[in-house]
């Protein structure tokens, strides 16, 4: 059995990214730890707050409910503050992840991963599928963590694939309830489409049978209304299309996409 840490820039990314493979790594018996760079407090604000809760602690509460759902075994926080989207002034801010040093933060990643002796470690491709400040730092904090560790895990990065997009998008409009504004192929918050070619991509992990996971870690993070309640009102095949396999890279292994688990001690 494999220990396993998936790396994600803020609470609810895990939900809507890596939630199928972590419920289904969980499910067979391996170790699952997750690991958020921020508290995500500059997501979206709930009108339920209870007198003295901020945002970082619903976010941080939502964070364990979505991992007891996954059966996720650890829940790490590299405490650095959320950057905020491109061109937010927080991106400049001393404390936001968008600003750590690389090596500060790959040694703290690095710590978490000797740890657990982790056989796999995942994050995110080169533009965190859509250009987040923190979604891209994601992926170099988790290159340089994977130097830095002891003994080094393979490395996974997250990925979307943007054919497999483009063909249900292209499905939901001629079906009539797609939403027009939306488009795999215009340019994102970095000015690149969205997710990755499907030929650049390694590794398409089926988790169908693990969709009510992640519509229960979705229900988790109820406080990001306005993206969670978008997920889950998706009609049940198109969630089923959009959510039942989870595609990764492999940049040791190479382009050539193919079904698998890639989850396993090598």
């Amino acid at each position: 059995m494999s220990t396993i840490v998936f790396f994600h820039a803020h609470p609810d990314d895990e939900a809507s990214q890596t939630s199928g493979s972590m419920a289904r790594a969980s499910a067979e018996g391996h170790r699952v730890v997750v690991v958020f760079a921020t508290n995500g407090e500059h997501g979206e604000v709930p009108e339920d707050l209870a007198q003295g809760e901020t945002l970082i602690d619903r976010r941080r509460a939502e964070a364990m409910h979505s991992a007891e759902a996954l059966g996720t075994a650890r829940v790490e926080w590299l405490g650095y503050s959320d950057s905020g989207m491109t061109g937010w002034e927080q991106n400049a801010h001393t404390h936001a992840f968008h600003q750590a040093n690389l090596t500060e933060a790959g040694l703290k990643l690095a710590a978490i991963l000797d740890r657990e002796d982790a056989d796999v470690v995942v994050g995110y491709d080169w533009h965190g599928g859509y250009g987040h400040p923190d979604h891209v730092k994601v992926h170099h904090v988790l290159h340089a963590a994977s130097k830095l560790a002891a003994r080094p895990p393979r490395v996974l990065e997250s990925t979307m694939n943007r054919d497999a997009m483009r063909r249900l998008y292209q499905q939901a409009i001629e079906a009539g309830f797609g939403d027009q504004a939306w488009d795999p192929d215009k340019p994102m918050d970095d000015g690149n489409p969205f997710g990755t070619n499907e030929f650049e991509i390694t590794w398409a992990v089926d988790v169908a049978d693990y969709l009510p996971h992640k519509r229960a870690a979705l229900e988790s993070h109820r406080s990001q209304k306005t993206d969670i309640e978008g997920l889950l009102g998706m009609p049940e095949p198109v969630f089923a299309q959009t959510f039942g396999t989870e595609y990764f890279i492999e940049p040791a292994v190479g382009p050539g996409l193919r079904p698998g688990w890639p989850f396993s001690r090598a």
